[in-house]
């Protein structure tokens, strides 16, 4: 790499030491609105450990110069308690707001918050979406106050069969999936899909169980077994996939998973040894990404026995710290209008927030779990298994058009 002349590094240096100036030793609150109680409290109490973690990684050098504050509340997973919890963040000087588990929180964040920026000038609140995935909330339902880090319910759909067309072996493919926005698009669209990709499989089943409530999958994986299929996709997250995948195991089911959270608490455990090769992932990064956040992965398991899987996380504070950089400051508003459209670089790569819908645009990677070791060797939940990579999809092969019509405040 040529050495950077003098001079224009000088004037690098002051124009860093300039925007983090305006902001210098600013606090910036976030609340974080997710499940600590139920079924999923395992997961929400690690994303809301991961978003402490990284807040202090992201103190100690992030060129705004600000202090990242985190303010946990528990939502329980209900679109009701998720407004009052809002509404609580709001009253201990929250501006950011963060949420990824269910797309009904979501939607019910953003309804709050669009009346409230237009009662409140001034005391505007943005909404960083790490994990809820209805391509409603950027179509249809789009908000100006809302941006979504995670890639949507069709985005993944769109790599993971882009990936099972050129698997000839798959033949019958079961579909089960939680009965609410996410799983009931997980299931339109994967038949749309395989469809236009591949009209030669057969859809075998098409199951909606209740979200975060059912404790013995055996009953379905009966229904899956009888069916014939080679093949299930599901976008079951949590409890709900790790007790499906449990059940899948302990009756001896010989069929291919492919899911959109394999990461997620107690999967890993769930599949073990008797998984090997048999389950499939589709997300924006992997166990064994190397560099910066991978010796962040390290750090969080050494210090909770843990695992550092909702990676866009890391994203959420890359491009929050990009923007008061930008603007020279922390108001939502400035940050919102800085955001749209923004090019910047997390991660896994290059990422761009789509300027008419807010959507992360990002690549995607398919990965399969398997022993650990050689190239992989991080092991989720101490399992000596992984999810390796075996393809990876840039992002406009798995981008999806957008009907949102923005309505931007005057």
């Amino acid at each position: 790499m040529r050495p950077i002349p003098s001079l224009l590094a000088f004037c690098m240096m002051a124009a860093s030491t300039g925007a983090a100036f305006a902001q210098s030793g600013q606090t910036v609150k976030i609340a974080w609105l997710d499940p600590l109680s139920g079924l999923m409290a395992a997961v929400g109490t690690n994303q809301l450990k991961s978003f402490q973690f990284l807040a202090e990684e992201f103190n100690k050098k992030n060129a705004a110069g600000v202090k990242y504050e985190i303010i946990g509340i528990d939502n329980k997973l209900s679109p009701q308690e998720t407004t009052s919890a809002l509404r609580s963040a709001m009253d201990q000087g929250a501006r950011y707001v963060v949420q990824g588990n269910g797309s009904g929180p979501a939607l019910a964040i953003m309804d709050a918050l669009e009346k409230h920026n237009a009662r409140n000038p001034g005391k505007e609140v943005l909404f960083l979406n790490y994990a809820a995935v209805d391509p409603d909330l950027t179509n249809s339902k789009c908000s100006y106050w809302h941006f979504r880090f995670d890639a949507d319910t069709s985005m993944k759909m769109e790599a993971l069969t882009t990936y099972m067309k050129d698997q000839p072996e798959i033949k019958k493919v079961y579909l089960i999936n939680q009965n609410y926005s996410h799983g009931q698009q997980v299931s339109k669209f994967a038949k749309e899909n395989l469809k236009n990709k591949r009209p030669d499989v057969e859809i075998v089943g098409d199951d909606l169980h209740p979200l975060a409530q059912v404790r013995d999958f055996s009953p379905y994986i009966a229904k899956i077994k009888q069916s014939g299929a080679d093949s299930v996709i599901t976008g079951n997250w949590g409890s709900d996939l790790a007790l499906l995948i449990k059940a899948s195991n302990d009756a001896g089911l010989n069929v291919k998973f492919y899911t959109y959270y394999a990461v997620t608490t107690g999967t890993p455990t769930a599949m073990g040894a008797a998984s090997d090769g048999k389950v499939y992932a589709v997300g924006y990064g992997h166990y064994n990404m190397g560099g910066e956040i991978q010796k962040l992965a390290d750090q969080y398991k050494a210090k909770f026995n843990d695992d550092l899987y909702t990676t866009d996380i890391y994203t959420v504070y890359a491009a929050l710290t990009e923007a008061f950089v930008r603007t020279k400051s922390t108001d939502p508003v400035k940050v919102a209008a800085a955001m749209e459209g923004m090019k910047f670089k997390s991660y896994n790569g290059d990422v761009e927030m789509r300027k008419n819908d807010h959507q992360l645009q990002q690549g995607l990677y398919i990965s399969r779990w398997e022993k650990a070791g050689g190239k992989y060797p991080y092991s989720p939940e101490n399992t000596g298994y992984t999810l390796a990579p075996v393809k990876y999809y840039e992002a406009y092969v798995a981008s999806t058009p957008s009907s949102c019509q923005m309505k931007r405040p005057s």
